[in-house]
């Protein structure tokens, strides 16, 4: 690849992750939609998706969210693909397995198939936060303050996911899933907007 191209594409790839975060507010319109009451620290994103509708809850914005699971999906695994000379290509990897699980996940919602639903979500909880641990030791020499954020999310983000699949149906089921989620959109986009500076410096 010519010595031009690689800077624009890793900067498109850099723009991929800075809107991510954008993701929440798509949570938000959904939810704020839904009949029968949904909360988010109690329900999982996944109800969000749901097609059917009963007079005890319905989402009638499901397309909506299953929509955005597959575009985020598409942009974490294109912006990762992109960066790869920057991540390397372990967190490569990791990151394209989160992006595709988002998809897959976008594709089987909860109530049409749980059992496809959970074999496609299942390896997004698992990536992303190790994703997030070994690019953390990677930007540790040059980028410390970096290095620090990106392990201690990573840290967090897999404590949630644990507390969430072994804790099941609690209170706070959907916000331990929030937290193994959310705070991966802002680390990565903070990631990508640092090593824009970086690049641009």
């Amino acid at each position: 690849m010519p010595r031009a191209t690689r800077p624009h594409l890793e900067r498109w790839g850099a723009l991929a992750l800075l809107v991510r975060p954008t993701y929440v507010a798509t949570e938000v319109v959904v939810a704020a939609a839904t009949t029968g009451g949904y909360g988010f620290a109690r329900d999982t994103v996944s109800r969000l998706g749901e097609v059917g509708c009963s007079a005890a809850y319905c989402s009638p914005r499901h397309e909506l969210m299953n929509g955005s699971f597959v575009v985020f999906g598409v942009l974490l695994a294109a912006g990762a693909t992109l960066l790869h000379r920057r991540l390397g290509p372990l967190v490569t990897v990791l990151l394209v397995v989160s992006g595709l699980s988002s998809v897959a996940t976008g594709l089987a919602p909860q109530d049409q198939g749980a059992t496809l639903h959970l074999l496609a979500a299942a390896p997004l909880f698992v990536a992303q936060p190790l994703a997030l641990l070994l690019l953390g030791a990677r930007a540790r020499r040059e980028q410390p303050r970096t290095a620090r954020t990106l392990t201690n999310t990573g840290v967090v983000t897999a404590a949630a996911a644990v507390a969430f699949i072994a804790l099941g149906d609690t209170p706070v089921t959907g916000a331990l899933e929030r937290l193994a989620l959310w705070p991966v959109l802002v680390a990565l986009a903070w990631w990508a907007w640092r090593e824009t500076r970086v690049s641009s410096g």
